[in-house]
C-alpha cells in the first residue's frame, strides 16, 4: 500500500465524538455538566427594537452567565434548563449506560452528553460499540433528542443508518417528574436494543449483496452529481472527492476482509463522510458533523439508499 495511503488511514488526530470535555467519572449527568461547563442556565427577557418598541409575543433566551443571546422563541415557548433535560439519563447508569463527553454546539444554542451503551455487538465479523447522544437546544430549533449512533470500532465509523423498521432518534418528553424519567429511559433502552437488533439484519443482508467495480462507480457518481454548468473548479472539487471514496472502498486496510459488496460499500461512504476533511475546512465543520448524529448524515443514507435498490 502506498505511503499516502497508509497516512490516510492511521493518522486520523480524533475520532467522530472529538469535541467536547470527558465525563467519564462522573457519577450522573449533573457533575457532567459541571465538568464540560454547561451547569448555566437560561433565562428568558422581553425584546425591543432599537428605539426602544417592545415586541410582543417574543422573548429572547439568553444564558445567565454572560447574556449571550441563544434564541429568539415564541411567549409559549418553556426553556427546559440542562440539568432538568439530562436528568433522565441518569436512570440508565444503573443499566450500565456511562457517560463519555458533553459539550455544546453553536455557543450554547444546543448541548449535549454522550453516553456509551454497555453491549457489545459483534455484527458480520465487525465489532460495534453502541452509543447515545442526548440533545437539548435554547434556539426554539427542537425539543430534547436522544439519537442511536453505533459506531464501528477498528475505523471509528459512524453507522447510524436510516432504517425504515426502527428508530435511530427520538424526543424525550421532559416532564420533570420522576415517573416520567423512569418512562424515557425505560423508552431509550427499548429504542435502542431494538435498533441495533434491525441494524445487525440491515449489515448482514448488505454483506449478501455483491457489487461489480463498474457499480461502485455508478453509486459514487449518484452520491456527487454535477452541478449545472461548473466551474472548472467545482469539477476539479467533485473529482478529488470521487476519488477519495473510491481509495477507500479500494484500499482502506479495515475493510480488506470484507468483500466487495454493499456493507463495504457503505463504510467507505461512511469512512469518507466521517473523517474526511472538508475542501474549505471552516471553524464549525467538526460541529456540523457531530450534529449530524441526531438527524444522520445524508451522504451515508443516500449511499444505503443505493446499495438497498440493488438487491
Amino acid at each position: 500500500m502506498p505511503a499516502e495511503v497508509e497516512t490516510m488511514f492511521y493518522t486520523r488526530q480524533k475520532p467522530w465524538h472529538g469535541l467536547g470535555t470527558m465525563v467519564t467519572e462522573a457519577p450522573d449527568s449533573q457533575s457532567a455538566l459541571e465538568l464540560a461547563g454547561l451547569d448555566w442556565a437560561v433565562i428568558q427577557k422581553p425584546i425591543e427594537t432599537q428605539d426602544g418598541l417592545p415586541i410582543p409575543g417574543f422573548k429572547a433566551n439568553i444564558r445567565n452567565t454572560d447574556n449571550q443571546v441563544l434564541g429568539v422563541v415564541t411567549e409559549r415557548y418553556k426553556v427546559v434548563q440542562n440539568q432538568d433535560a439530562f436528568a433522565f439519563t441518569d436512570k440508565l447508569l444503573g443499566e450500565g449506560v456511562t457517560y463519555e463527553t458533553a459539550g455544546s454546539l453553536q455557543e450554547g444554542r444546543r448541548t449535549w452528553l454522550l453516553a456509551k451503551l454497555p453491549q457489545r455487538y459483534i455484527i458480520s465479523g465487525d465489532e460495534m460499540t453502541p452509543y447515545l447522544v442526548f440533545m437539548n437546544s435554547h434556539d426554539g430549533t427542537g425539543a430534547i433528542k436522544a439519537a442511536m449512533t453505533p459506531i464501528r470500532v477498528v475505523c471509528m465509523n459512524t453507522l447510524n443508518l436510516a432504517l425504515s423498521t426502527a428508530k435511530r432518534s427520538w424526543s424525550a418528553n421532559h416532564t420533570g417528574n420522576i415517573e416520567g424519567r423512569l418512562q424515557d429511559a425505560h423508552y431509550t433502552l427499548l429504542y435502542a436494543d431494538k435498533y441495533m437488533s434491525k441494524l445487525g439484519k440491515a449489515i448482514d443482508r448488505m454483506n449478501k449483496i455483491k457489487l461489480s467495480d463498474r457499480q461502485v462507480y455508478e453509486y459514487i457518481d449518484a452520491l456527487f452529481p454535477l452541478l449545472d454548468e461548473p466551474t472548472e473548479q467545482q469539477k476539479k472539487n467533485l473529482m478529488k472527492m470521487k476519488e477519495d471514496v473510491k481509495l477507500r472502498y479500494f484500499e482502506a486496510p479495515d475493510l480488506q476482509h470484507v468483500g466487495k459488496n454493499a456493507y463495504r460499500f457503505v463504510n467507505a461512504v461512511s469512512d469518507f463522510a466521517t473523517h474526511a476533511k472538508p475542501l474549505r475546512a471552516r471553524k464549525n465543520y467538526r460541529e456540523n458533523l457531530f450534529a449530524r448524529t441526531i438527524d444522520g448524515n445524508a451522504m451515508i443514507d443516500k449511499a444505503y439508499q443505493l446499495v438497498s435498490n440493488a438487491q
